[in-house]
């Protein structure tokens, strides 16, 4: 029976702790197959922001290099799904939804899954 899975929106926390562990990108991206399986893999562009936020938060220039150069490399690994229109339109239903029911999601966190939403695909890079 073939997986349900189409594919993989990585979560920004995945990376930050794939680079914390100080992984470059194809060891990380092994990882994340080992569980998810052979699926596309695919980012957003906030996830982009939050890791390159890191590289101009870090203590010292070694560290930004081995930012910058994890971010870069992903970027040339895994296609970056824009956010669209419609990914608008998902994160201000999910938003209202759960805000009507007293659940308050962090923008990223929405963001990150509308636009994997917005994405289903077929994910094609």
């Amino acid at each position: 029976m073939e997986s349900a899975v189409l594919g993989v929106m990585l979560d920004s926390s995945v990376l930050i702790a794939a680079e914390r562990q100080k992984l470059t990108t194809p060891p990380a991206l092994r990882k994340v197959r080992e569980t998810a399986g052979d699926v596309i893999i695919v980012i957003c562009p906030l996830t982009v922001a939050e890791l390159a936020h890191g590289i101009y938060r870090a203590h010292t220039p070694e560290r930004s290099r081995m930012r910058r150069q994890f971010l870069d490399e992903l970027k040339a690994h895994v296609p970056v799904h824009p956010i669209t229109e419609g990914t608008g339109e998902i994160i201000a239903r999910i938003g209202s939804e759960q805000a009507s029911r007293g659940i308050v999601l962090p923008l990223a966190d929405l963001i990150i899954g509308a636009c994997a939403l917005d994405s289903a695909m077929p994910w094609v890079p």
